[in-house]
């Protein structure tokens, strides 16, 4: 039997095996030889190990070295594989992605840094934001004073080169000390501001000046996002390398806020300080730096020890960085500020002058109301500051006693330019938002009869003209006789006679012979408006039946003071632009209306109302005056329109019903009814006396006797008198009320009453000789009361 052959053992080239082995055994004759089936041509396939297993052995074990050498190598490969399998898991795969994030995070950086020289190169400055240009346009009074600032943005810019260096080195000093080196941004500055935003959630702005000043001044808010951050780093960047460092600085400092509603340094300075910028020591200008951060909170006046603290650090890197010595920074003390106020600055009768010079600004120049409150105009007015005091003064020191819905007008003016320079127009703007003197209405009653008067004069009508002056009197176009005041017949007058004494039936008679025509447009030539309410050629319109705005009847009567010219009443002189450049100036426009002659006598006339009429409380002035009374029927308003040759005044007073209409002025301080005669005259008169203590006194033009003076002849005696006939005395009664035409309605609301002393009693002096007649004796004339 034959027994099987053993199975031969295969050795692999690619692993070797272990044990001692001949390194060139021949196979044995029983062992079959396998043949190559490679190319005779071909070279042996190299493989590790197989090299050293063909190399001849030198000695016994040579083969096993060169396996154990072969074997070290497979052991180290695994050894890093039984490592490899020994690491957590979480480690091989972060092993694994770690060289691909960094090649990712490498490509990123790359892309990100292309991406933002991208964005810079193509990164454009922005308009500014609409509201860091915004400024307040401020009102001034005619001696450069300031009225009142309007606007949301209680701002005005000034140009940073009209300051003091220190005035702008304190805020670099304050907030970037590196202003001045920097490419404006602080790398180390955006870290922090980055961490603070994304790890602690809390916003924080730019750290440079420049940074700063790309959000407030185009940005107009705080930004928080990284996107939003890193382009305000890149615009202010990009500022910087366009806009040099002292336009930078300027304009941040136009722009930031410091508390108390102050806008910019310009109006920091004024509500801290009551100064310019650019009177602002070194000492008050760090501590403004050292508040910006939270103005709100570390105004001296709330924190007093954290505004000194920040004022010595600012002063302190003021020395720093060499702005100033150490000697300098030890002479500086902590600054006081003003008093800070916050009140709405259309209070008060202020506000009524704010409004019409808005109102006034507007109709001159075609800019809105927005306009004004975002342009930085510089608005000066007329309105003289002592004027407009002695206006205030007289109407809230007039006689105690009055209804608290009656209301006073008060207004003066240059009757050479039309210039307003006082008006009392209520006495709170916040509770009645009605100007009395130029929005609301009051019927004119007597004050119209110089209308009339000149116009006879220019018909020819001298003032010696005579007229029968009873009471009543009846005339076409009146249902009912007209009376005199207190019904009281005057017998003959001339025209001189009825105007001191406001003779109804006279004035009648006059308008009657020149036409109602004509009187009405002698009004409205003299400058009454002829759309004014009320305004007819009416026979009546001699007692005035028409309802002027009392600037209108000011108006008119300069025109009297100024020899017939006419000019139209204005309190806007000029308007310039935020820059200082020209934007609008009033131009003073006047036209010959009178001819001067007349104009002299119809002020004689009304002289005498003044020195013997119902005017006479006025004379204790002491200078040349001409006025005239008025009183509406039912003494439902009450005038006094008064001037001197170089200002006019006028004065009116209504009362206002519950519905809104006109009513009877109750009577108070004293009298039994209100007439034109007396409270009107008072409050003219301390209006007018201080205001005309400061100028010079003027004497009007003597009289001129213009026209014809018409006389009525006497009656002849009877054949048979029994006693000698004397001249009949002057009337010792005053003319009647006036005519019952009702006015326009008045506003809803009417001022508080003012406190006042008591009033005089009714002047006593005697009136004036008449030229018509021949006068009584002194004894036997008697005072004239008080009439409309």
């Amino acid at each position: 039997m034959t027994e099987p052959k053993p199975t031969p053992k295969r050795t692999s080239a690619f692993k070797p095996v272990t044990g001692t082995q001949p390194t060139s055994a021949r196979p044995r004759a029983d062992t079959p030889v396998r043949k190559s089936t490679r190319p005779a041509s071909a070279k042996p396939a190299a493989a590790s190990g197989s090299a050293r297993a063909a190399a001849p052995a030198t000695k016994t074990g040579g083969a096993g070295k060169g396996s154990g050498k072969g074997g070290a190598g497979g052991g180290k490969g695994s050894a890093r594989k039984q490592r490899r399998a020994d690491m957590p898991r979480w480690k091989r795969i972060l092993r694994g992605v770690g060289l691909w994030a960094l090649i990712g995070g490498l490509v990123t950086a790359t892309v990100a840094v292309i991406g933002l020289v991208v964005v810079y190169s193509t990164l454009e400055v922005p308009e500014p934001n609409d509201f860091a240009l915004q400024q307040s346009s401020i009102i001034y009074y005619a001696d450069g004073s300031e009225m009142g600032r309007l606007g949301e943005a209680n701002r005005e810019i000034v140009d940073i080169d009209t300051l003091p260096d220190y005035v702008g080195n304190v805020f670099v000093a304050a907030e970037d000390r590196s202003f001045y080196t920097n490419p404006g941004v602080d790398v180390l500055g955006m870290g922090r501001a980055l961490f603070k935003t994304v790890v602690e959630g809390k916003t924080q702005g730019g750290s440079t000046i420049t940074q700063q000043y790309v959000e407030r001044y185009y940005v107009g808010e705080t930004t928080t996002d990284i996107p939003g951050k890193i382009k305000e780093a890149l615009m202010a960047m990009k500022i910087d390398s366009q806009q040099d460092k002292s336009e930078v600085l300027g304009n941040y400092i136009n722009t930031i806020y410091f508390g108390r509603g102050a806008y910019g340094i310009e109006a920091a300075a004024n509500e801290y300080f009551g100064k310019h910028a650019a009177d602002l020591t070194l000492s008050e200008s760090a501590m403004l730096a050292g508040i910006v951060p939270a103005p709100s909170a570390w105004d001296p006046r709330l924190d007093p020890d954290k505004a000194e603290q920040k004022w010595n650090y600012v002063l302190d890197g003021m020395v720093e960085t060499g702005f100033i010595t150490q000697s300098e920074r030890d002479a500086q003390t902590f600054p006081d500020t003003i008093e800070y106020k916050q009140d709405d600055v259309f209070a008060g009768t202020k506000g009524y002058l704010l409004q019409a010079a808005i109102d006034e600004t507007i109709a001159d120049t075609g800019v809105t109301r927005e306009e004004i409150e975002t342009r930085g105009f510089k608005i000066t007015t007329t309105i003289d500051p002592k004027h407009q005091a002695d206006a205030v003064a007289a109407v809230r020191e007039m006689p105690e006693g009055a209804d608290p819905k009656m209301r006073v007008a008060a207004v003066t003016m240059d009757p050479a330019t039309g210039a307003v320079t006082s008006m009392y127009g209520g006495d709170d703007y916040l509770e009645i938002q009605r100007n009395a003197v130029t929005q609301d209405i009051a019927q004119a009653g007597s004050t119209f009869k110089p209308f009339a008067l000149i116009s006879g004069l220019e018909r020819g009508i001298g003032l010696g003209t005579e007229y029968i002056a009873n009471s009543p009197m009846s005339f076409p176009g009146f249902e009912e006789p007209v009376q005199n005041f207190e019904n009281h017949s005057f017998g003959k007058v001339d025209l001189i006679k009825a105007t001191q004494d406001s003779i109804n039936t006279a004035y009648i008679q006059l308008s009657e012979e020149v036409g109602s025509q004509a009187v009405m447009e002698t009004a409205i030539r003299a400058g009454i408006p002829e759309d004014t309410n009320g305004l007819d050629a009416s026979l009546n319109n001699v007692l005035g039946n028409a309802s002027p705005h009392t600037i209108d009847m000011a108006s008119a009567y300069a025109t009297i003071a100024n020899a017939g010219v006419s000019t139209e009443p204005f309190m806007v002189s000029s308007v310039l632009e935020s820059d200082g450049t020209e934007f609008f100036k009033h131009e003073v426009e006047s036209e010959d209306v009178f001819a001067a002659d007349v104009m002299a006598d119809t002020a004689y006339a009304m002289q005498q109302v003044v020195n013997y009429g119902s005017g006479t409380f006025a004379k204790d002035i002491g200078r040349p005056l001409a006025g005239k009374t008025g009183t509406s029927t039912d003494n439902k308003s009450a005038w006094f329109v008064g001037f001197a040759p170089n200002m006019v005044g006028a004065v009116a007073m209504y009362q206002v019903g519950e519905d809104g209409s006109a009513e009877t002025i109750t009577p108070f301080a004293g009298f039994n009814q209100i007439t034109g005669g007396s409270v009107p005259v008072r409050v003219w008169t301390a209006m007018m006396d201080p205001i005309l203590e400061d100028m010079p006194v003027v004497d009007f033009p003597a009289r001129a006797n213009v026209g014809t003076d018409r006389k009525i002849a006497k009656p002849k005696p009877s054949p048979t008198p029994s006693v000698t006939p004397s001249a009949i005395p002057e009337p010792t009664q005053a003319p009647a009320p006036q005519p019952s035409f009702t006015p326009d309605p008045q506003p809803t609301q009417a001022p508080e009453p003012q406190p006042s002393p008591t009033p005089d009693p009714l002047p006593t002096q005697a009136p004036v000789p008449q030229p018509s007649a021949t006068p009584a004796p002194a004894a036997d004339r008697v005072a004239v009361p008080a009439v409309p």
